[in-house]
């Protein structure tokens, strides 16, 4: 796919101003926001699950190589096969000639964000075959050809009234007098055009949400049912995915899920958790006669012997993005790469380089709120703030940008004169901001006032209160104590 995170300033602007987007946007807080507080309020040991499932990747991670080996080994006692990628050219060539061996005219595909990563769609439709996404939201950009937005709802960024004009443009072959206004209408169509293509499929793709090293088994987490009948109909069932979704066992795997589903779409599980192990054993009654697994590094190994491992503990919730005001403004294709929200600002400066994505941790008005929400507890302000220093150190930002940080870093050194600099302006701001007590413009952020009103000031410095709180709070030594 196409990188435009360089223009991330250009395509926010844009974005901002885009009406549809906007109003496509505007249900997140009442919808997925909402759907995850229930969720989380039902499961009392919600929070002692984070700190298992932050335990558990960590444990992983740290024998990455040897749930990896011994991964490979059951998928092949099992009669797959498993390929190692280390770069997405090396990914797309090994799914590419699994496709020719099986003589494949048409692909299936199930929803995969690391196929988005390793443009996967346009290599194999460059060698003739046709690749067919299944998720009903990957299908609409299929046919709108756009990228995903979002990680679990790739078409969140569209309203109900842009799909049915692109049922209508697209579905040109059905009557024109159909109704296309309920999304149940919407779904009944899609299935209807999809169920020939499952059925003549010559090779099934998904991705994986976990890998399991105890069983060799990977695992899809679907509301449609299109990923069981994308690896189960045709003959080549292949498996796409990143060399960070192992976990160790059954259990383990159990685990996260009771986490995933929660914290990306507020259900207590999917409508569909299916597990893959294998080709189609004698006596099976379906599944795929070749069962192939595609693992793709593409920087993860650089990651996970950095300073920026937890980073990969993500199971890919999106609830981090859910809860970001950023993301709730701009939407995902501001972001311009396939990660977008906290979880790309602090993941893709590692799988694209600091220098390609640095506007990404800088996206960011470090609320928290990600955090507070990562069923993993990765601590996304603390990873974007170290690739803001990165960044810094590299000369990246704008002069202005660092001077004005070197200026801030000089006064702050200088405590006394740093409160003083702080009384005098705010009081400065106070005064002229008048009885509205806000500036409906700021030199220097004309971007927040072109929007928003910006609030001047109001009553003491934090420094001021804070020195009134440890006053208060500090009992006097009285005659004959220690003070």
């Amino acid at each position: 796919m196409k990188v435009t995170v360089h223009d991330f300033k250009s395509n926010a602007r844009s974005a901002l101003a885009d009406t549809q987007l906007q109003e496509a946007l505007s249900g997140l807080p009442t919808g997925l926001v909402a759907q995850r507080a229930a969720a989380r309020s039902r499961l009392p040991e919600f929070e002692d699950l984070r700190d298992y499932g932050r335990d558990l990747r960590n444990h992983t991670l740290e024998h990455l190589d040897v749930y990896l080996e011994r991964y490979e080994d059951q998928v092949r006692q099992a009669g797959g096969h498993v390929h190692w990628a280390k770069t997405p050219a090396e990914a797309c060539d090994a799914i590419l000639k699994i496709c020719k061996d099986a003589d494949a005219r048409l692909v299936t595909k199930g929803k995969s964000m690391v196929s988005e990563e390793i443009g996967l769609n346009d290599k194999l439709e460059a060698e003739g075959l046709e690749v067919v996404e299944t998720d009903l939201g990957e299908y609409i950009l299929q046919i709108r050809h756009e990228t995903p937005s979002h990680i679990i709802a790739p078409a969140i960024h569209l309203t109900q009234s842009q799909v049915e004009q692109d049922f209508r443009r697209e579905h040109d072959h059905l009557a024109k007098d159909r109704k296309l206004v309920e999304p149940a209408e919407l779904v009944d169509e899609a299935r209807q055009i999809l169920r020939e293509k499952f059925v003549n499929a010559d090779v099934g793709i998904t991705g994986a949400n976990f890998l399991i090293a105890e069983t060799g088994s990977s695992i899809i987490v679907t509301n449609e049912g299109n990923g069981d009948l994308t690896q189960s109909l045709a003959k080549t069932h292949i498996v796409i995915t990143a060399i960070d979704k192992v976990v160790p066992t059954l259990d383990d795997a159990s685990a996260l899920l009771r986490l995933l589903a929660r914290s990306a779409t507020g259900q207590e599980f999917t409508s569909y958790t299916t597990f893959s192990t294998g080709p189609r054993r004698a006596g099976d009654p379906d599944g795929p006669e070749n069962y192939h697994v595609v693992l793709l590094d593409n920087g993860r190994s650089e990651l996970l012997g950095s300073e920026f491992r937890e980073v990969l503990r993500c199971i890919r919730c999106g609830a981090c993005m859910n809860h970001c005001p950023v993301y709730n403004a701009v939407g995902g294709h501001a972001y311009g790469w396939v990660y977008p929200g906290p979880i790309g600002a602090a993941l893709n400066p590692g799988l694209i380089g600091i220098d390609e994505a640095g506007n990404l941790p800088n996206a960011s008005t470090f609320c928290g709120r990600c955090e507070s929400v990562c069923p993993m507890r990765i601590p996304l302000p603390k990873l974007m703030r170290q690739w803001r220093e990165i960044e810094f150190e590299k000369g990246n930002p704008p002069l202005f940008v660092r001077m004005a940080l070197r200026g801030w870093a000089s006064m702050a050194n200088w405590p006394w004169a740093y409160h003083l600099f702080a009384r005098i302006m705010s009081r400065a701001m106070k005064l002229a901001a008048g009885r509205k007590g806000a500036f409906s413009w700021l030199p220097l952020a004309t971007g927040w006032t072109k929007h928003r009103d910006f609030p001047a000031p109001q009553g003491k410095t934090f420094q001021d209160l804070w020195a009134e709180r440890q006053r208060a709070t500090i009992k006097p030594a009285t005659q004959g104590e220690t003070p």
